[in-house]
C-alpha cells in the first residue's frame, strides 16, 4: 500500500495551485530583461532575443531549437512539450521576437529601459508582443514544473520578423520546417478583455478569429515640371491631393458576420471609438507623401511626379481587385496610377465552434466570472493568417483587461501594459493549457 500513498501524495502535489505571486514576479523580471534586448525590425536581428527565450525555457526544463533564417541575424525558435495523446495534432503558441523601430525623443521613458511606474511597465514590445510571449512561456514552464501532461503536444514558436510580413519568420518556417510547427490550433496575439472598448460598463473578452486583409497601395500623380514662380494647372502635387481625397472617400461596407455575432453576444451596438470603427468597415490611411526635386528639396521647383502610399485594411471576404477598381473609378484621372504593393491574404475567419474556444471561455470565466466572451475581428495583421491559409484554426488571445489607450499603445511612443493584468494573463493561459479539449 506504500506505493499508493506515494502516488496520492504525488498527485496532490501536482494538483496544488502554483504560487502565482512568485511566478508573477519572475515573469515581470523576465519581461524587463526581454524588453532590454533591442530586436528592432528592420534589421530583425533576433538572435539575442531567441537565445534569451531558449535559456528561459531551458531553465524550466524545456528544450528549444533555433533556426537562422535570414542575412541579418533573423532567428526563429521552436520548442515542444509532449502531451498525453500524440495522435492529436498539437496546439501552437505563437509569438514574435521582433519589435518596430522607435523615435526615442518622442518617448516619455527610454523605450528599452522597461520602466515600471504606477503599476504599469513601459517599453517597446510590452504590448506587441514580448509581454504575451512571456505569458505563454511562463504558463508552459509552470505546466511542465507542475507535472501536468497536456492533452496534446504543445509547440511554442517565436518568429523573427512578424513586423515585416514574416518573410524570414512564419513564412520561412512554413516553407522550410512546416512539419515541426504543423498544428490543429494556434494561439497568437489579437483579441483582449475590456470594460470600455467594445461596450461601455461591460467586461467583454474578444477572442480574435479573423483579421482584416492588409492591402498597401502606391498612388502616383504625373504632371509637368516647372518653376514655382509660375503656377500651372498640371501640378503633380495638386493632382495627387485631389486624387487622394477621392481615393479615401470609401462607400459603406456590408456588415461582417463576425461583427454581427459580437453585437449579439454583447447585447447592444459596439461602443463608438477608432477601434470598433475599424473592425466594422474597410479603411484607408494615408501613410506617406513623397515629392520634390533635389536634396534638400528645392522650394521653387514644381516636380513632375508626386507619390503617396495608402494602408488599406479590408474586411474578410472583400475582393481586393474590385476594391482597387472602385478607387480608380472614383479618381478617374489618367494622370494618376494606383499600384498594389503587396498581395493581400484572405483565408477567412476561423470557426469559434471548437473545443479550444470553449476551453478558453472556461479559463477566462474562472478568473472573470462576469465576462462576456465573443469571437471578434481585429483591424491589424498577424502571423496567424499565414497559418489559416494552411488550414490551421487560429485564435488571437490576449488574456488581459485593457483600456483603449493601452490596447492602442502598440507601435506608439507610449507602449505599455498593466502589470496586474500581465500577471493574471499567465494564469489564464495556464488554465487553457492544462484543460482536456
Amino acid at each position: 500500500m506504500k506505493w499508493i500513498t506515494l502516488f496520492l501524495l504525488a498527485a496532490a502535489l501536482h494538483a496544488a495551485e502554483p504560487n502565482w505571486n512568485e511566478i508573477g514576479q519572475t515573469a515581470l523580471d523576465l519581461l524587463q530583461q526581454y524588453v532590454h534586448i533591442q530586436s528592432i525590425d528592420p534589421p530583425a536581428n533576433t538572435a539575442e532575443a531567441a537565445q534569451f527565450v531558449q535559456h528561459v525555457l531551458a531553465e524550466g526544463g524545456i528544450e528549444a531549437r533555433l533556426y537562422t533564417s535570414g542575412p541579418t541575424g533573423q532567428t526563429n525558435l521552436v520548442a515542444r512539450v509532449a502531451g498525453r495523446d500524440r495522435s492529436k495534432k498539437p496546439l501552437l503558441l505563437l509569438n514574435h521576437l521582433d519589435v518596430v523601430p522607435v523615435d526615442r525623443k518622442a518617448w516619455r521613458f527610454d523605450p528599452f529601459a522597461a520602466v515600471i511606474q504606477n503599476g504599469e511597465i513601459w517599453g517597446r514590445g510590452t504590448m506587441d508582443m514580448k509581454g504575451i510571449g512571456i505569458e505563454q512561456m511562463m504558463a508552459l514552464v509552470t505546466l511542465k514544473k507542475s507535472g501536468i501532461l497536456p492533452p496534446r503536444d504543445i509547440i511554442m514558436l517565436s518568429t523573427a520578423d512578424e513586423e515585416n510580413n514574416g518573410t524570414y519568420g512564419i513564412r520561412w518556417m512554413i516553407d522550410h520546417h512546416f512539419s515541426e510547427i504543423d498544428a490543429e490550433y494556434v494561439l497568437d496575439e489579437g483579441g483582449f478583455g475590456t470594460r470600455s472598448i467594445l461596450a461601455p460598463d461591460k467586461l467583454v473578452f474578444g477572442i480574435e478569429v479573423g483579421e482584416k486583409q492588409t492591402l498597401w497601395l502606391r498612388v502616383t500623380a504625373h504632371g509637368t515640371a516647372a518653376h514655382g514662380s509660375q503656377p500651372i494647372p498640371d501640378n503633380a502635387n495638386v493632382t495627387l491631393l485631389a486624387a487622394l481625397q477621392k481615393a479615401m472617400a470609401l462607400p459603406p461596407a456590408k456588415p461582417h458576420p463576425v461583427v454581427a455575432e459580437m453585437i449579439r453576444a454583447i447585447g447592444e451596438p459596439l461602443a463608438a471609438n477608432k477601434y470598433t470603427a475599424a473592425i466594422q468597415a474597410n479603411t484607408v490611411s494615408l501613410t506617406t507623401l513623397t515629392s520634390g526635386v533635389g536634396s534638400p528639396v528645392k522650394v521653387n521647383v514644381i516636380p513632375s511626379t508626386a507619390v503617396a502610399t495608402l494602408d488599406c485594411r479590408l474586411l474578410p471576404g472583400v475582393n481586393a481587385p474590385e476594391f482597387i477598381s472602385g478607387m480608380k473609378a472614383r479618381i478617374n484621372d489618367s494622370r494618376v496610377t494606383v499600384d498594389m504593393i503587396n498581395e493581400p491574404e484572405d483565408p477567412g475567419p476561423s470557426s469559434s465552434h471548437t473545443p479550444l474556444f470553449e476551453a478558453m471561455t472556461r479559463a477566462i470565466r474562472k478568473v472573470h466570472p462576469d465576462a462576456i466572451v465573443t469571437p471578434m475581428l481585429v483591424p491589424h495583421g498577424t502571423d496567424s493568417n499565414k497559418l489559416r491559409v494552411k488550414g490551421v484554426i487560429a485564435y488571437g488571445f490576449t488574456p488581459m483587461v485593457l483600456d483603449l489607450s493601452t490596447a492602442g499603445s502598440m507601435h506608439s511612443d507610449q507602449e505599455h501594459i498593466p502589470i496586474a493584468e500581465f500577471e493574471t494573463g499567465i494564469q489564464i493561459f495556464y488554465e487553457v493549457l492544462k484543460q482536456d479539449w
